[in-house]
């Protein structure tokens, strides 16, 4: 379970650097239940070095509550520490397209203007982003009408410049 997260987290990482998504911090928090705890040590030899690893302390006000969320949820801030998206199960599980379009969604939108924090050429990126999601929804929507598709699209909101 744990190798399993860890390097779909990682091939998602990866992918999205490689696209021109750089500087996203990636956080995973230990579940603070004992049998978490005492498997610790397996959850952080599996993470990579560019995953950040943290470890509630079983006295501490815990995270998960803290935050109105469970312990499979994936939080996604913005640039400026605004919650942008919470996904739970199933929508957390990294098999599916979810959280890597929260992630771009979160990172390409430009919510309150210009901002110190922005990487210098994301409009180039992001519009490419924006470009391949349009042809893959466009290639979708060509199917024969006899096949029947199911796709679940999350809401976007584009901002062109």
């Amino acid at each position: 379970c744990f190798f399993t997260f860890s390097t779909r987290l990682e091939d998602l990482r990866v992918k999205l650097e490689s696209e021109g998504l750089v500087n996203i911090s990636y956080v995973v928090v230990n579940h603070q239940g004992p049998y978490s705890q005492r498997k610790f040590h397996l959850l952080k030899e599996s993470v990579s070095e560019y995953i950040t690893l943290y470890q509630q302390d079983e006295q501490q006000a815990d995270v998960w509550t803290t935050l109105n969320g469970n312990k499979d949820d994936f939080l996604i801030y913005d640039r400026c520490g605004r919650l942008v998206y919470h996904l739970g199960l199933p929508y957390s599980f990294l098999s599916f397209q979810y959280v890597e379009e929260s992630i771009k969604i979160a990172y390409c939108e430009n919510k309150c203007g210009n901002c110190s924090y922005m990487e210098p050429d994301i409009d180039g990126i992001c519009e490419n982003i924006t470009k391949k999601a349009d042809e893959k929804l466009a290639e979708i929507e060509l199917k024969p009408s006899g096949q029947h598709s199911h796709h679940h699209n999350l809401h976007r909101h584009r901002h062109h410049h």
